[in-house]
C-alpha cells in the first residue's frame, strides 16, 4: 500500500562564502557533509578504534566457536542461541563491517553513504508530501550535476559596472584594455564575465602573477589567465664540446627522464657533434594570370639570375637583417607559386619574410600589371603543415647531429646491445614508416622532445609539424662494437627574439641555454644555436627510447613512472 507522509526538515547547512577586496559576501553552494567513514564508528584515536575491533572481532569469533562446539557434543540444536550469544553475533558482524571499511572495501564506504540519506531526506527548501510507490513503477531519476562555483575576482563595485557593460554589450569584451589601461583588471573583468555568461567556472585556472602587459598586441589576445606547464632538466647535453642544460615543458611521464638517460650516454661516449647545413626561412605567394604562358614569363623573369641582384635588393629593404637567398617557382596552370628563401637573424622570421615578399610583388607588378596576387601564401612555403618541399629543400635551420656510443655504455647505461638496435632502427623508424607512408617521420619520436623544448623557450608550437621532421640512423662501428647514431632535422624553425621568447618564463630558459636575445656579435648565432641544442636533444631522445623498446622496457617503465595511483584528492587535502 502507498504511504504518505512528510519528511523531516533537516538541519541548516552552512554557507560557503566568497570575501571580495570590497567587504562584499558572496553567497555561494551549500557545503557538502563529509562523507563518513569507518574510522569514525568510536569517538577515539584510530589506533585505538582499530585495536578495539580487532580485540572484539577475534574474541566473539573465539567465543560463537567454542559454545557451537560444546551444542555439537551435547546434540544440541545451533538454532537454539541465547542472549550472549545473540550479542556475540552482533558484536561479530559489527566488527567484520568496519574492518572491510577501514581497509578499503568500496561498497562498504557507499552503504554507509547511502543510509546517511533514506528515502525520506528531502532538501530544506522543499515540504510538499510525495508518495513512496513501487521501486519497479518508478523511472529511473538521472544524477544531478553540481557545477563548480563562480568564484568572483572583482574588487571594486566599479568593475562590477564594467562587468555588466560587457554583459550587455556596451563595452567590447576585446577593447577593455584599451579602455581601462590596466592589462590585469581587464583579464580579471573579462574572466567575471565570460563565467557569469556561461554559467561555468574557471576556478583553477590561475590569474595572479602573470605580467599580462607583456603579452599585448604580440603574443595572445582576450586572456583570462594562463596555464601552467612544468619544465623538467635533461642534461648534461654535451655537444659540439660545451654542456647544455636542456629545458623540456611538458606533462608526458618518462619523457625527461628518458632524454636525460640519453644525455649520459652521449656525455659519457664522449659527446655529441652537429653540423648547420642551412638557415634559410620561406614564404611562398601564390599569383594568377590569364595564361598559363603569361605565368611562366613570370617564372623565367625571378629564377634569371640577372634579375636576381635588384629583386634582392628589393626584398632586404624590409629589415636590416633579411637577405633574400633564392627563388623556387613551381607552376600549376595559370597560377605560379614563387618560394622565396632568406636569412632572418635570430628571429624566426614569418613576419620578416613576408615584409620582403610583399616588396617584391610590388616591385613586379610594374613589369607585370596583370598579374593577381591571391595570397601571400600559397602553401607551398610550406608553414605548419607536413611537406615534402620542406623535407627535401629545408625550412628555417637544417641541422645533422651525430654521437658514437661505446659498447660498455649501451650495455650498462642503455641496458640493451648494438645489435638490437641496429635491428630495430631498420624495421622500425626506416621500413615501419615506409609501410606507414610517413613523411619526415623517419623517427621513434622526435616531436616529443621538440614540442617540450619549443613551449619551455617561446617557439610557435604549431611549427612543432615541420621541425619534427627527422630521419633517424643507427649503425654498428668496429666489428660491431660500438654504435654510430645521427639525426637529421631538415626543417628546424626556431628563433630567440620575437613572439613568446620574450615572456620572462620563455626568456629565463633561453639564458639558461646561453642563447637569450639576439647576438650582437654574429646575428643570427643564437638561434642557430638553438637549433643544434633541440638537434641534439632529439639525438639523446632517440638514442634512450630506442634502447628501452629494444630492451623490452617501454610498457614497464611507463607504469612505474607515467601512471600514478595515487588519490589526488587525498594529497590536496
Amino acid at each position: 500500500m502507498d504511504i504518505s507522509r512528510r519528511a523531516p526538515k533537516p538541519p541548516q547547512r552552512p554557507l560557503a562564502t566568497t570575501v571580495h577586496d570590497s567587504g562584499t559576501r558572496r553567497r555561494q553552494q551549500p557545503n557538502k557533509p563529509a562523507t563518513p567513514k569507518a574510522s569514525d564508528a568510536l569517538p577515539l584515536p584510530l589506533y585505538l578504534t582499530n585495536a578495539v575491533f580487532f580485540t572484539l572481532f577475534f574474541s566473539v569469533a573465539y567465543y560463537l566457536l567454542h559454545r557451537w562446539r560444546d551444542k555439537i557434543r551435547n546434540s544440541t540444536p545451533l538454532h537454539l542461541v541465547s542472549l550472549p550469544e545473540i550479542a556475540a553475533i552482533v558484536s561479530l558482524m559489527a566488527s567484520f563491517i568496519y574492518l572491510l571499511g577501514f581497509f578499503g572495501i568500496d561498497f562498504v564506504q557507499s552503504f554507509i553513504s547511502r543510509a546517511s540519506h533514506d528515502a525520506w531526506d528531502l532538501d530544506n527548501h522543499h515540504h510538499n508530501n510525495f508518495l513512496i510507490e513501487d521501486p519497479r513503477r518508478r523511472p529511473p531519476q538521472q544524477p544531478q550535476p553540481h557545477p563548480e562555483p563562480l568564484i568572483s575576482t572583482l574588487s571594486t563595485e566599479e568593475d562590477e559596472e564594467i562587468v555588466q557593460s560587457v554583459l550587455v554589450g556596451k563595452i567590447a569584451s576585446h577593447s577593455l584594455e584599451s579602455q581601462l589601461g590596466d592589462c590585469k583588471r581587464a583579464a580579471s573583468i573579462r574572466r567575471e564575465a565570460l563565467q557569469r555568461t556561461t554559467g561555468r567556472s574557471v576556478q583553477g585556472l590561475p590569474l595572479e602573477g602573470f605580467d599580462y602587459a607583456s603579452i599585448l598586441g604580440q603574443c595572445c589576445e582576450m586572456p583570462i589567465g594562463y596555464i601552467q606547464i612544468p619544465v623538467g632538466i635533461a642534461g648534461p647535453l654535451l655537444l659540439d664540446g660545451f654542456e647544455y642544460s636542456v629545458p623540456m615543458a611538458t606533462t608526458e611521464g618518462c619523457l625527461v627522464a628518458s632524454t636525460n638517460r640519453g644525455c649520459k650516454a652521449i656525455h659519457v661516449s664522449g659527446g655529441a657533434t652537429s653540423t648547420l647545413l642551412r638557415d634559410g626561412m620561406t614564404r611562398a605567394p601564390v599569383v594568377r594570370f590569364a595564361s598559363a604562358k603569361r605565368a611562366s614569363e613570370l617564372k623565367f623573369f625571378v629564377e634569371d639570375p640577372v634579375n636576381f641582384d635588384a629583386l634582392s635588393v628589393v626584398f632586404n629593404r624590409s629589415s636590416r637583417f633579411a637577405r633574400l637567398q633564392s627563388i623556387h617557382c613551381s607552376l600549376a596552370g595559370k597560377n605560379l607559386y614563387m618560394r622565396f628563401t632568406c636569412s632572418t637573424g635570430d628571429a624566426m622570421g614569418m613576419n620578416m619574410v613576408s615584409k620582403g615578399v610583399q616588396n617584391v610583388l610590388d616591385f613586379l607588378q610594374t613589369d607585370f600589371p596583370d598579374m593577381d596576387v591571391i595570397g601571400i601564401s600559397g602553401n607551398f612555403c610550406s608553414d605548419k603543415k607536413p611537406a615534402a618541399v620542406n623535407w627535401i629543400e629545408g625550412r628555417g635551420k637544417s641541422v645533422v647531429c651525430e654521437a658514437i656510443i661505446k659498447e660498455e655504455v649501451v650495455k650498462k647505461v642503455l641496458k640493451t646491445n648494438v645489435a638490437a638496435l641496429v635491428e630495430l632502427n631498420m624495421l622500425k623508424n626506416l621500413a615501419g614508416s615506409a609501410v606507414a607512408g610517413a613523411l619526415g617521420g623517419f623517427n621513434a619520436h622526435a616531436s616529443n622532445i621538440v614540442s617540450a623544448i619549443f613551449i619551455a623557450t617561446g617557439q610557435d608550437p604549431a611549427q612543432n609539424i615541420e621541425s619534427s621532421h627527422c630521419i633517424t640512423m643507427i649503425e654498428a662501428l668496429n666489428d660491431g662494437k660500438d654504435l654510430h647514431i645521427s639525426v637529421t632535422m631538415p626543417s628546424i624553425e626556431v628563433g630567440t627574439i620575437g613572439g613568446g621568447t620574450q615572456l620572462a618564463s620563455q626568456s629565463a630558459c633561453l639564458n639558461l641555454l646561453g642563447v637569450k636575445g639576439a647576438s650582437k656579435e654574429s646575428p643570427g648565432s643564437n638561434s642557430r644555436l638553438l637549433a643544434t641544442i633541440v638537434a641534439g636533444a632529439v639525438l639523446a631522445g632517440e638514442l634512450s627510447l630506442m634502447s628501452a623498446i629494444a630492451a623490452g622496457q617501454l610498457v614497464k617503465s611507463h607504469m612505474k613512472y607515467n601512471r600514478s595511483s595515487r588519490d589526488v584528492t587525498k594529497i590536496s587535502s
